[in-house]
């Protein structure tokens, strides 16, 4: 592997003991009453969750999906301290541009596998070779085979300045940057630390643009987009609990994440499966995508850890609005994100806006195949 730091290579290998006692735990599930006839209204079903939990238990195969990310070349490193696990897959093209792409929450770099192959070889998925991307996806300090972060402060500035030491570390110069989710708020702090090596950046479901950082905001916009707004403050604040709580208490919940794998999954599917998945008109998510993100963050015990960036990155991502970056920035908005153009050009240098009336909020499991696209589309143009 090109390199100038110190890095070793990584395999996923769980004890079968550990999956046994997943299994067991799962079996053993203290189950809580429901009121009759609430449906999604109240959180989770429990008739939804009853059922994935017996195929999680009886069904779902994790050696199938931990072989799968294991044909990618995996590394390790340390970077301020911390533990950075990531992938690393050159692309077979001389000419390849570096993408480093960041996922979100309750997210792994397991919601890559259906990109990374298009990305780095387009040759060989109908692509033009011209569009080829040397990746590399790292899991979030204190997400998965990152492992819990060991000290405060890992915000999304932190992150970033990690971000471009690895990149640089791996011998890149010059690199463009992805991210979806969390990711959309980690990707634009690259162009904003780094701007003469990020080339640009590209981003889908940009959670920063959705409702105005300030009233005055309001003002800058059209009347539908402030009309957008009014409709996401209200969404937002009918499905907002678990932030609230992973931004002020995540220790808290840390307990009952790391005990209870039921109340693991619960608490994310209450984003992977759009709080209702018999009204959503978004992209279904196959469970087995989202049970094996489960299940790394319960085999790795980093479900409390991951919730923790909540907190140390709240006041970046949320309530104040970023500095422009003068990066270059293309925006993918799927079916159900809720970025406005008007708030987002207030802190971007947007060169690139799609609409799609497809896919979702995690466009990685829920329409790959547009988000490549369009990521190729953004960047082809900076080549």
């Amino acid at each position: 592997m090109l390199t100038g730091m110190n890095t070793q290579p990584f395999r996923i290998d769980i004890p079968q003991a550990d999956l046994d006692e997943l299994a067991d735990r799962l079996a053993r599930t203290r189950w809580p009453d429901e009121l009759p006839g609430v449906g999604w209204s109240y959180g989770v079903n429990k008739d939804y969750l009853l059922e994935l939990v017996d195929h999680w238990r009886t069904g779902y195969d994790w050696r199938e999906h931990e072989a799968r990310l294991n044909r990618l070349p995996q590394y390790t490193t340390t970077i301020d301290g911390q533990n950075i696990h990531f992938l690393h897959v050159r692309s077979p093209e001389p000419d390849a541009v570096p993408l480093i792409l960041t996922h979100g929450w309750p997210s792994t770099v397991y919601d890559f596998m259906d990109l990374i192959g298009p990305l780095t070889d387009p040759r060989a998925h109908g692509g033009d070779p011209a569009d080829a991307f040397h990746v590399v996806a790292p899991s979030l300090p204190g997400f998965a085979f990152s492992g819990p972060t060991g000290a405060t402060g890992w915000g999304s500035r932190r992150i970033a300045r990690a971000w471009d030491e690895l990149m640089r570390g791996l011998g890149y110069d010059r690199y463009g940057a992805q991210g979806g989710d969390f990711g959309s708020v980690v990707s634009p702090e690259l162009g904003r630390i780094a701007p003469e090596r990020v080339i640009g950046v590209h981003v889908n479901a940009l959670v920063t643009a959705s409702m105005p950082a300030d009233p005055s905001d309001l003002d800058r916009l059209s009347e539908a987009e402030r009309e957008a707004a009014g409709r996401n403050k209200m969404a937002w604040y009918a499905h907002s609990g678990y932030a609230t709580q992973m931004s002020t208490r995540p220790q808290t919940l840390a307990y009952a994440l790391n005990d209870s794998p039921a109340g693991q999954l619960a608490w994310n599917l209450e984003w992977f499966v759009d709080w209702d998945p018999t009204a959503t008109r978004q992209t279904p998510i196959d469970r087995d995508a989202f049970l094996t993100d489960v299940t790394i963050f319960w085999l790795t015990g980093t479900a409390g850890s991951a919730a923790r960036i909540y907190l140390e990155a709240g006041g970046e991502a949320w309530g104040t609005r970023p500095a422009r970056s003068p990066v270059p920035t293309g925006v993918a908005c799927f079916l159900g994100d809720g970025a406005i153009r008007g708030l987002a050009e207030l802190s971007h240098t947007i060169t690139h806006w799609s609409d799609y009336a497809e896919g979702g909020h995690f466009a990685s499991l829920q329409a790959p195949g547009p988000l490549v696209s369009d990521i190729r589309a953004f960047f082809r143009t900076l080549r």
